[in-house]
């Protein structure tokens, strides 16, 4: 039997639990809080397994050396990775204890009952804990996967609403975040930024540099890379605005400001054609588009747009980090401890085991934002200022001009129908730059940080070749999910585009469903079939239309309070068709100025067995606002000098004004596997409101964002 893969890397109970002297236990763990509050989950699921009260489990803090080695958080997998490897660790440690009680006690093994962490014979006063077995012998044992995991119908946590973790200091403003820490010995720092990319220092006043010696201001210079230190954080805000105010930059090349889409159809790709499973292939000769129509079905061929968009973090990246000469201990916000401990130890060539990776939370955000950086930006400075810890943060300039973006996308689909409402054809072409140049082990992971490009000894900027793996980057959900023929699915990785990206949330799914979906509802609209119907005709996955037949029903019980001049739009989707379903509408009105009102949104997912009610449904809200706001406001603009959008006021995002009424139907599934919710609603929300704005308008949208003037525009062109 092939290990799990969380489990092949982290075999032990010990690696996942640890029973304290006492009587708490320390769940372990490689997947961290970035919002999502996983570890609430982790928590119910680790107390269920045992018998012990929640309270009972503390959750130490992810860092490199003790925790297990997860990877990233990530691809909405935490509760497939932790939460299966928690749930086996937890029922093998449960059926081990229970057989040394009865070697104790000398009973067989189904006379033992266990509560709160008590081991006891039934009608007898004799009973021993958890951790009077392991006092003596710890659980060393390897984690069974064959282990029987506790049946559903004797759950008395899972499946209910829940509280997360920490909510009650958070909204009452205890919570500490890793802007918060307070160090022994410590800097604020700031960095100086170049104009844009492509610039290079050539020299900073040496009449303030002697200034801010005077001023016990620190001034760290490493090629092109400048920072300043202070003891107060006002004090190296306003030295940070000086030096950048002395600093002389020479730009070496400008941004191309040719128009994105125009960019993505022309520039150098790699083009590969995507095969069943979602699976790209290398040698597989890309078959040419069929534009004939023997059979007289419609054709419909659509241009499907995504701007660039950033992760829009709402508190800016930070890091902190000390340096003693020989170790180096790193606090982050990032999503991978591991990955950041090697391009950290590569880039200041530092033994692996001489650093110490520690996660902090920071803001919510979820894919490959500044945090990387900011932890890398606090490590180079730490290791110029010698036992010094440093806390460095980031402005929001920094965080709009520097994180890596979600890359423009341009998706070209052909379709075809005939006469009986049936999809005869399908093609769709994605052209897209990189989703993914955050650190990686072996792959040159120094290079991913942002820093790295302008110290003395200057790291080239990374180019990822495409990805092959399963619905991985810029294919992931490019393969439809609906039975028709065999579809033409190609994959297309655009190089020389002017902005940097990587992985930001559910990656290309995002624009691959807006794109597909719309297609959806453009053909069911040009046989006039009623867009529900169309996809179930479409549709086998018996999960997949119990979730969409279950929206109807939403939607058919609440038509008669529709507020008049509204448009309703549906789409449906499985996540990477293989983990959590969503079905999806979205009700809105289009106002006098031609901005979209969000009144009603429904929503019904399944995502396999449900631990904690309250987190899914806080997840499938906070997916669709941030996928509303990316499709109706957010695009990273810039120019040939750099980024234009630097703030709040030049990239907008959806606010409080604009939040609809939800409708939210979860469909738990007991004793089934855990599918993951955090990115099933993002593709779907998108598509939905184009769906629903064409059903108010007649106007059907094929350009993110879906603005008033990409309204006004369109209605002009009709």
């Amino acid at each position: 039997m092939n290990k799990h893969v969380s489990l092949s890397v982290n075999p032990k109970v010990s690696d996942w639990l640890e029973f304290l002297p006492s009587g708490g236990v320390v769940l372990h763990t490689g997947k961290v809080n970035i919002g999502q509050h996983i570890t609430s989950a982790l928590v119910l699921i680790a107390a269920e397994e045992l018998n012990i009260n929640p309270d009972q489990i503390a959750v130490a803090q992810t860092r490199t050396g003790s925790s297990p080695n997860e990877n990233y958080t990530v691809g909405s997998q935490s509760m497939q990775h932790s939460g299966y490897s928690i749930k086996k660790a937890a029922a093998t440690a449960r059926n081990e204890l229970t057989v040394r009680a009865a070697k104790f006690f000398n009973v067989a093994i189904e006379q033992i009952k266990i509560e709160d962490g008590n081991l006891f014979i039934e009608k007898t006063n004799q009973s021993i804990s958890y951790w009077e077995l392991v006092k003596n012998n710890p659980l060393e044992c390897i984690v069974d996967e064959t282990v029987d995991v506790k049946h559903h119908t004797l759950h008395r946590l899972q499946g209910k609403h829940h509280v997360a973790r920490g909510m009650w200091d958070i909204v009452t403003g205890k919570y500490e975040f890793i802007q918060d820490l307070k160090l022994p010995n410590m800097l604020h720092a700031r960095v100086i930024r170049p104009p844009q990319y492509h610039a290079k220092l050539k020299n900073v006043d040496e009449k303030l540099v002697d200034k801010l010696a005077e001023e016990n201001i620190y001034l760290v210079r490493d090629g092109s890379f400048l920072a300043v230190g202070a003891k107060s954080e006002f004090s190296a805000v306003k030295a940070a605005r000086r030096v950048a105010m002395a600093a002389t930059w020479q730009i070496e090349n400008s941004l191309d400001q040719s128009d994105i889409y125009e960019l993505l159809v022309k520039n150098k790709r790699d083009s590969l054609l995507v095969e069943n499973g979602c699976v790209p292939n290398t040698s597989s000769e890309i078959p040419p588009l069929d534009k004939t129509n023997i059979r007289g079905d419609i054709i419909l061929n659509a241009i499907y747009k995504k701007p660039y968009i950033m992760h829009g973090t709402i508190g800016p990246s930070a890091g902190a980090a000390v340096f003693d000469g020989q170790k180096l201990t790193v606090w982050t916000q990032n999503q991978g401890v591991y990955p950041l401990q090697a391009a950290v130890a590569e880039a200041l060539r530092l033994q692996l085991g001489d650093v110490l990776v520690q996660f902090i939370p920071g803001a919510g955000v979820y894919g490959h934002s500044g945090a990387d950086d900011a932890a890398f930006d606090a490590a180079l400075i730490a290791r110029h200022l010698k036992n010094f810890s440093i806390l460095l943060k980031w402005t929001r300039e920094d965080e709009h001009c520097w994180e890596p973006y979600g890359s423009a996308m341009l998706c070209n689909l052909q379709a075809s129908v005939n006469s009986n409402g049936e999809i005869t054809s399908w093609s769709h072409e994605t052209f897209s730059d990189t989703f993914l140049t955050r650190p990686v082990n072996g792959k040159d992971p120094s290079s991913r940080l942002l820093s790295t490009h302008y110290m003395k000894q200057p790291k080239p900027w990374p180019v990822t070749p495409p990805m092959l793996t399963v619905h991985g980057g810029i294919h992931r959900n490019i393969e439809p999910i609906y039975n028709f023929p065999p579809p033409r699915l190609v994959k297309h990785r655009v190089y020389g585009l002017p902005l940097r990206t990587s992985a930001l949330r559910a990656l290309g799914a995002f624009g691959n469903i807006f794109a597909i979906e719309s297609m959806m509802d453009e053909l069911a609209d040009a046989i006039q079939l009623d867009p529900f119907k169309f996809r179930l005709k479409h549709l086998s996955d018996r999960r997949g239309k119990e979730t969409l037949i279950r929206l109807k029903k939403l939607v058919d019980d609440d038509k008669v309070n529709f507020p008049e001049q509204t448009g309703l739009g549906i789409s449906f989707a499985r996540y990477k068709n293989s983990a959590g379903y969503c079905a999806l509408a979205v009700l809105l009105k289009v106002n006098d100025d031609a901005e979209i009102e969000l009144i009603k949104i429904f929503c019904v997912v399944d995502v396999g067995e449900v631990v904690d009610i309250s987190g899914v449904r806080s997840q499938v809200e906070g997916g669709i606002v941030q996928a509303a706001s990316w499709s109706l406001y957010e695009q990273v603009s810039y120019d040939a000098s750099g980024i234009i959008s630097r703030d709040w006021d030049k990239y907008k995002i959806i606010s409080f004004d604009n939040i609809p009424e939800f409708r939210i139907d979860i469909l738990d599934r007991p004793g089934c596997h855990y599918l993951g919710v955090g990115e099933i609603t993002t593709g779907p929300t998108s598509a939905a409101i184009a769906n629903a704005i064409h059903n108010a308008l007649g106007l059907r949208l094929r350009q993110m964002p879906f603005s008033s003037e990409a309204i006004k525009s369109a209605a002009l062109l009709s």
